[in-house]
């Protein structure tokens, strides 16, 4: 009896890629104002290096399904399998993989962000700035 081939990490990323809905920057951001629960997987050191978005949750990828699985003694109040989860990495490779874990634990609306969060990011600098109203005279 032979064994499989061993997979590639561009085939493993193809297929954790192929269940998922995966959004550019500006549908996350819609999805964020809806009540998405958007999650930084990146590493302390990573945050501190490339900056954060203020909005997101970070929770280190070595102890997400944990942290999001209703089931776990470890859960965050907000896990629920219903909830709609943004993922965040640097770049969108490792966001994919974990979307698709969460995906594997039930959690059906999780995804991530095409370009991770350099690509999130660069969509917020490049948006025009919010109107600031004078104030009174």
């Amino acid at each position: 009896m032979s064994r499989p081939r061993p997979r590639t990490i561009d085939e493993v990323l193809a297929d954790a890629r192929s269940g998922l809905h995966r959004l550019t920057p500006a549908e996350a951001e819609s999805a964020r104002t809806r009540g998405a629960f958007v999650v930084d997987i990146r590493p302390v050191a990573q945050r501190a290096s490339e900056g954060e978005l203020p909005f997101a949750t970070p929770i280190e990828r070595n102890v997400l399904e944990w942290r999001l699985d209703p089931s776990s003694d470890a859960s965050l109040p907000v896990a629920s399998h219903d909830l709609e989860v943004v993922v965040l990495c640097q770049e969108g490779y490792t966001s994919s993989l974990a979307a698709a874990a969460l995906q594997e634990l039930g959690i059906h609306r999780a995804t991530d962000v095409i370009g991770g969060y350099a690509a999130w990011r660069a969509h917020l600098d490049a948006a025009p700035p919010v109107p600031r109203t004078p104030p009174p005279s």
